[in-house]
């Protein structure tokens, strides 16, 4: 079913609720295994219906936030999807406390309770209104986010549309369009401020309610990190100080040099990395598109009926449009079997990027489409975006699609960007990190704290020129910091294993294909941990991982720039 016809109806949740309350009473006086069996087989059909509900409301919301009634189905599904979630903590309790668990661990895998368990410890009655105004801080953060009309060039411009300024030849394009960002972001940064301020304070509150010591806890439960700690990832973050930022500073000063401005780099300076100007995708978002169905379709078998599937049923919206939120996503339909893609195509190299690493997350989520439990089809987050960024890596020989006699300098300005994305991505993940050991911190004092991260992590950039991000108040741009909290290390960790991929895929195509089929079609049955193991690759966690990769990547970029 193409998606404009997937029919919405607001989620009934009292029913829901009232449904969820006789599984928990079923499961607690079942008298043997296929009894809990099938109350699990009824919460699989219960939880698909409320979350394709969710997801269609999401989609069509963010495609177009000004549009009233998803507005207030967004509104009305963030209010009660606590209420919903208080009863299916109550069934997953009765759950863990069957005495058939042991059948459970049999039939569906012991991952599956560990994973519920996990779940257990980030709910209780008790936080169902904190909660519910955190959710509501998150859908005004992204509404405002949405809300920017920039005059720029003639036109008026949302920040997404802005992008291709910031990467022109001309320096006094680029600083004026990063100007003219700044001045969007900084005049709404006094909301920006006191929704983040909120948004602190309520997520302390959702842990001292709790019991834990501080909301990082918290959100390691709720990004299902079950086989690693904040300890392994200080490791991480340590590796990356030490064996990467200096990589990193010296690839910016050979960039430097190669436009022309070796002792006068600035911000507005930092995306534009070649005197003839970046390469961009030639044709139309329609071609891109074009291209992408011809590549997933020559790519494997496997790619090609997912392709089909995606194309066919117009499971995507990816151009800019005002009222569209900002970013780009994955999500998934339960009831279709189906995955979603959005973006914001900008005519920049991006778009090809996002096709690549949006697909990526739709190609493991069809593949993982007819697993007996939803709970299964998808790992924790830093696999999936193994899932994505590996797809970018492995769209390599077919970029001349998209970028025809300009496919090598797209490689190299890919492949250099990986390496250069790592410092930014953990510093954001430092940054929460000392947020919420101190919960009490001004605005002033979080924007003192970004500047001082950014001279650690990215001792290259010169501010001066632009005040929002001179001021310390880049972070605020960033989504996930008000979305997702915790969740941008994800992205770090799996960059070092689609670097694996890259590397593999260099001298044996077929092989790192194979590797990473493994480590997709095992959806959420592994941990991250496990699927590394599976699929024969190095985690992040080891001593010298870092150091490994980046000296392969450093060395076909000396060979190939």
């Amino acid at each position: 079913m193409k998606f404009k016809d997937m029919p919405y109806s607001r989620p009934d949740v009292e029913a829901i609720c009232a449904a969820y309350r006789n599984l928990a009473e079923r499961v607690q006086a079942a008298s043997a295994a296929h009894d809990v069996f099938a109350a699990i087989e009824e919460h699989e059909k219960l939880s698909m219906e409320f979350y394709t509900m969710e997801s269609i409301c999401y989609i069509r919301h963010t495609v177009n936030t000004t549009d009233e009634f998803y507005t207030a189905e967004m509104a009305y599904i963030d209010e009660n999807s606590p209420l919903v979630q208080e009863q299916t903590q109550a069934f997953a309790l009765a759950l863990l406390a069957s005495p058939f668990r042991a059948d459970i661990d049999a039939r569906y895998g012991e991952l599956m309770l560990r994973n519920v368990e996990i779940g257990t410890k980030t709910f209780s009655p008790a936080i169902i209104a904190e909660l519910q105004e955190e959710n509501r801080l998150v859908s005004a953060y992204q509404k405002l986010s949405a809300s920017s009309q920039i005059d720029f060039d003639g036109k008026v411009l949302t920040v997404a549309e802005l992008a291709p300024y910031k990467q022109s030849p001309d320096r006094e394009v680029r600083h004026a369009a990063y100007l003219a960002e700044g001045n969007f972001w900084m005049s709404v940064k006094d909301e920006l401020d006191r929704l983040f301020d909120e948004l602190v304070k309520v997520r302390a509150a959702i842990a001292e309610k709790l019991g834990y010591a501080s909301f990082t806890e918290v959100a390691y439960l709720r990004n299902n990190r079950n086989c690693y700690d904040p300890a392994m990832v200080e490791k991480f973050r340590a590796q990356v100080k030490r064996d990467l930022v200096p990589v990193v500073a010296a690839m910016k000063a050979k960039q430097a040099e190669r436009i022309g401005l070796a002792g006068d780099f600035r911000f507005y300076d930092d995306a534009f990395g070649y005197p003839e100007g970046n390469p961009k995708p030639h044709g139309t978002p329609d071609d891109i598109l074009a291209a992408g169905r011809q590549m997933y379709r020559e790519m494997s078998p496997e790619t090609a009926e997912f392709v089909d599937f995606l194309y066919d049923n117009e499971l995507f919206d990816v151009c800019s449009k005002k009222g569209k939120a900002p970013g780009g996503y994955c999500t998934s339909l339960p009831l279709y079997r189906a995955p979603f893609i959005f973006s914001n195509f900008n005519g920049t190299s991006g778009d090809v990027d996002v096709l690549t690493h949006e697909a990526g997350h739709a190609f493991a989520g069809y593949r993982a489409r007819n697993f007996e439990l939803l709970e299964q089809t998808s790992p924790s987050m830093e696999s999936c975006e193994v899932h994505s960024m590996s797809m970018e890596f492995l769209a390599w020989p077919w970029l001349n699609l998209y970028y025809k006699e300009d496919a090598d300098r797209a490689r190299f300005a890919h492949l250099e960007s990986t390496l250069i994305f790592i410092p930014y991505g953990t510093m954001v993940d430092e940054f929460q990190h000392h947020i919420y050991a101190n919960p009490k911190m001004t605005a002033a004092e979080r924007d003192a704290l970004w500047m001082s991260l950014e001279k650690e992590y990215r001792p290259y950039i010169d501010f001066a020129d632009v005040p929002f991000y001179g001021a310390g108040a880049g972070w605020q741009r960033q989504l996930h910091i008000y979305h997702y909290p915790f969740y941008y290390i994800d992205y770090c960790l799996a960059q070092t294993i689609a670097l694996e991929v890259w590397a593999e895929s260099q001298t044996d195509y077929p092989s790192a294909w194979a590797r990473y089929l493994r480590f997709v079609e095992q959806g959420g049955k592994q941990t991250f941990v496990e699927l590394c193991r599976t699929a024969g690759f190095v985690t992040p966690f080891e001593e010298g991982c870092l150091k490994q990769i980046t000296d392969t990547v450093t060395d076909w970029l000396s060979k190939n720039g």
